[in-house]
């Protein structure tokens, strides 16, 4: 199982970025996914997830209203929208599927 994260990049606040992250291995339908983030110095944190049965979301307070995830099954990808961007949402972001396999992580910088 692979999980293969891409879409980072830098943008001014109040910007918009679109991460997407393909499974390889299996199909993302049976499973729960989630993003974390982990900025310089910080633990990694859990940023939002989404059903694997449902399109249920679980937004992070910090992130809420302004980032969506999503999930196309038929391309196994999920998709992470970030809206309203501010500097201290700059990190590194992670995929992660059923709650133990990670991706390799995509940078997001937002500078003010």
């Amino acid at each position: 199982v692979q999980l293969q994260a891409s879409g980072g990049g830098s943008v001014q606040t109040g910007g918009s970025l679109r991460l997407s992250c393909v499974v390889s291995g299996l199909s993302l339908s049976d499973y729960a996914m989630s993003w974390f983030r982990q900025a310089p110095g910080k633990e990694r944190e859990f940023v939002t997830a989404i059903e694997y049965n449902s399109d249920s979301t679980w937004p992070a307070d910090s992130v809420r209203g302004r980032f969506f995830i999503s999930r196309d099954s038929a391309k196994n990808t999920v998709y992470l929208l970030m809206n309203s961007l501010k500097p201290e949402d700059t990190a590194v972001y992670y995929c992660q599927l059923g709650g133990y396999v990670w991706g390799q992580g995509t940078q997001v910088t937002v500078s003010s």
